[in-house]
């Protein structure tokens, strides 16, 4: 007997329901549109097409990984973010929805060149390239697997001519000075690793934690950031939505002006950022060499 979409459909929500998966009608039109080879934007128009044979032990296996608790985008392999689709494997952080605050405080301000710090997937730094055609960038990570995502994710977007991936922890392999630093670093504390929800068990525990107090990140990337950002060039960092106030004076320990704090969509803090004035500003005792040939 034939087996129509539909089926699957519903094959899928009963069983995530069971499971207790939020929003398991709309992942199970998302897992079955996959079993069955049909783009998830026409699985609403496709409930009575029959479904090859093969479909059915597919989204068996799908729905045995999800009900483990295996992020959906790993089972689909890509995560939309901001305005693309992202490759996304259990190597690199899968990209969430308040990180997209980064993106859109970015855009705040021009800039050309930008370095992401612990870029994983590269959602972040493509994301940024793709909206700006005359930008140019580098990501670092310390993980080799999640640049070769990475790698996959610019070479899809065809923007590979336009940005570098580095290994690299923080800023010890790179060069040069930017516009523009972004970075989404490892912010959950140890103690509350403990509470969170079990699809991050899935997800490169690097990328998450800092194995402390959620902060040691952000002790290297601040006070790191003025050797690499141009004069009036902004660092701009994703916080745990309690960071807020500590991140901040750090911003303003390590010379940084014009600190401030973004909201994500709930309303929560989610990105810090600041200006770095450079060494003049700093230090205005000290003349710039030009001006002494004025």
């Amino acid at each position: 007997m034939s087996q129509v979409f539909g089926d699957l459909v519903q094959q899928a929500k009963d069983a995530l329901e069971r499971a207790g998966i939020e929003g398991a009608a709309r992942e199970a039109r998302i897992l079955a549109a996959k079993a069955a080879d049909i783009p998830v934007d026409r699985a609403s128009l496709s409930f009575q097409e029959v479904v090859a044979r093969e479909a059915q032990s597919k989204l068996e296996a799908f729905i045995a990984s999800r009900v483990l608790r295996m992020p959906l985008s790993h089972i689909t392999g890509t995560r939309a973010f901001y305005t693309h689709e992202f490759t996304v494997t259990p190597d690199v952080l899968d990209p969430r929805p308040e990180t997209e605050t980064l993106i859109e405080t970015a855009f705040e301000s021009d800039f050309q060149h930008v370095l992401d710090l612990g870029t994983g997937s590269g959602c972040i730094l493509l994301s940024l390239l793709a909206a700006c055609p005359d930008a140019a960038g580098v990501g670092t990570d310390v993980s080799h697997r999640a640049l070769d995502v990475a790698l996959g994710n610019a070479a899809r977007l065809e923007l590979s001519d336009r940005c570098l991936f580095l290994t690299s922890d923080w800023y010890s392999d790179v060069e040069g000075q930017f516009d523009l630093i972004v970075s989404n670093p490892p912010y959950i504390s140890a103690e509350e690793m403990e509470d969170l929800q079990p699809e991050l068990t899935h997800e490169p525990r690097q990328a998450l934690t800092d194995e402390a107090d959620g902060l040691s990140a952000y002790r290297k990337i601040i006070p790191g950031a003025g050797a690499h950002l141009r004069p009036q060039g902004r660092l701009l960092v994703e916080i745990g939505w309690t960071q807020a106030d500590q991140v901040a004076a750090m911003f303003e320990t390590s010379g940084f002006t014009n600190v401030n704090v973004a909201p994500d969509l709930d309303g929560r803090d989610r990105v810090v950022g600041g200006i770095w004035p450079g060494v003049e500003a700093i230090f205005p005792q000290i003349r710039p060499i030009s001006a002494l040939f004025a």
